[in-house]
């Protein structure tokens, strides 16, 4: 009986629409479900559209216009032309309050489709010279779709609200076209969070090998900083039978390669930290029996938070410099090569204080904690300067078996379509509980 009881309270407390002391509370939870349910059909519909219609980094041009059409007519202040083809749209409650801001990328990949969905991507498009097929393999046609599903709710709720909501839909998460700017930072660097000032953000991501109905966060980082990298070896190029009168970048290649792993196996403090050092990709040559002039290493550095990261950073130049030397060569170092992305980390107390309303939205054993991964998010600008919390949503048929499931950026991608529903209550309940619930100002150094 007492387990029972206790139970009972448990359920209670959250979904109580009122707010004791400092504990967060859900507002209207069942207003929420009821109207997220309603939409589903039409949120799934987006979805369709957006994968039939996939377009590639800094090209959303018809995705951007769609998602601003339907913006306008929900009677929203909408802003387009964003950090290229970035749009942001304004709820204003009229009432004094944070500003939430709500994020959701838009753009596709250059991949060829081969899942045989009723609405699989047909589209192909130049992308670096070549013909490539285009297609939505990691998700962010759900991104939009939910994020535009989530707008209609807070529309519907704006008398419950207190504050101004930011809808953030943003282009090339994947990486701006070689030459050209975009993504997350340039948004930043654009004033994407000011006028108004935004408080604190939230951002979702499907995941194919996660089931329908659950959500996974962790405090602090939950994806990695990724920071390529390039380094030009150069030497002193001789006939490959008399290596001696060579300086052979081949060679001192060859250990840097070595050296830098070191780095991770020998300097880091493997207890606390995860980080790798990839190298993907050697270029130096054109003959077995010429020792080149110099090897060009390209590769990634991927870390979980900035103290890691510093260290590293520092380690490969050291490394390689030194190693070099030793052999009489010289090397050049980019680092970072081109982009670089920080640390996506979730804010501490803000993961604590939002907490609550993740475990009542899904429902207690459907929130769980997980362990970071070395992929990376450019969300993480946006976390740089505001508070923010990174989550992932399922999106597998939890009938579906995990090693028959598609990874993220293949042609087979799959995201069962009844994950949209959770992803539009997740943005909403966020967003509603926070506003209701604010007290202070979050540090963003949290």
């Amino acid at each position: 009986m007492k387990k029972r009881l206790a139970m009972v309270l448990l359920t209670a407390t959250l979904t109580n629409v009122s707010y004791a002391n400092s504990e967060m509370m859900l507002i209207n939870p069942e207003l929420v479900n009821t109207l997220a349910q309603a939409i589903e059909p039409q949120v799934i519909k987006w979805r369709h559209h957006f994968h039939q219609h996939p377009e590639l980094s800094n090209r959303e041009f018809k995705t951007a216009k769609y998602i601003a059409r339907y913006l306008k007519r929900l009677g929203l202040k909408v802003t387009t032309g964003v950090a290229h083809t970035g749009v942001v749209a304004i709820l204003d409650t009229g009432r004094s309050g944070p500003v939430v801001a709500l994020r959701a990328d838009i753009d596709a990949l250059p991949i060829t489709e081969i899942t045989n969905l009723p609405f699989a991507s047909t589209v192909t498009t130049q992308y670096n010279g070549n013909q490539v097929g285009v297609m939505h393999a990691c998700g962010h046609d759900t991104h939009a779709a939910m994020l535009m599903g989530a707008a209609q709710v807070l529309v519907k709720m704006k008398d419950q609200l207190k504050g101004k909501v930011k809808f953030i839909f943003q282009p090339a998460e994947e990486g701006a076209p070689k030459g050209e700017k975009g993504g997350a930072e340039l948004m930043v660097k654009e004033g994407v969070l000011n006028s108004p000032k935004v408080d604190v953000i939230f951002g979702i991501h499907i995941n194919s090998q996660t089931d329908v109905g659950t959500i996974k966060y962790r405090k602090g980082g939950i994806m990695a900083a990724a920071d390529p990298f390039k380094i030009i070896v150069k030497g002193k190029q001789s006939h490959g039978a008399y290596p001696w009168l060579s300086v052979d970048p081949v060679v001192t290649s060859a250990q840097i390669i070595m050296g830098l792993q070191t780095i991770i196996s020998r300097e880091l403090k493997l207890i606390d930290d995860a980080a790798v050092i990839t190298i993907g990709s050697i270029h130096g040559g054109n003959r077995s029996n010429i020792i080149p002039n110099q090897v060009e290493l390209v590769g990634t550095i991927r870390t979980l938070n900035d103290q890691a990261r510093e260290l590293i950073l520092a380690a490969v130049r050291r490394k390689a410099t030194y190693i070099a030397k030793s052999m009489n060569a010289t090397v050049e170092i980019f680092l970072p090569n081109g982009f670089n992305y920080p640390v996506t980390f979730n804010n501490h107390q803000l993961m604590a204080q939002m907490l609550p309303t993740l475990q009542a939205t899904a429902g207690l054993d459907n929130v769980i904690e997980t362990k970071a991964v070395l992929g990376a998010e450019d969300f993480s600008f946006f976390q740089q300067k505001v508070p923010g919390l990174y989550l992932f949503v399922g999106g597998k048929n939890p009938k579906t078996p995990l090693a028959q499931t598609a990874g993220h950026h293949t042609p087979n991608f799959v995201i069962d379509d009844n994950a949209l529903s959770l992803g539009v209550k997740v943005l909403s309940n966020l967003t509603i509980d926070y506003m209701n619930n604010y007290q202070e100002e979050i540090s963003v150094s949290e």
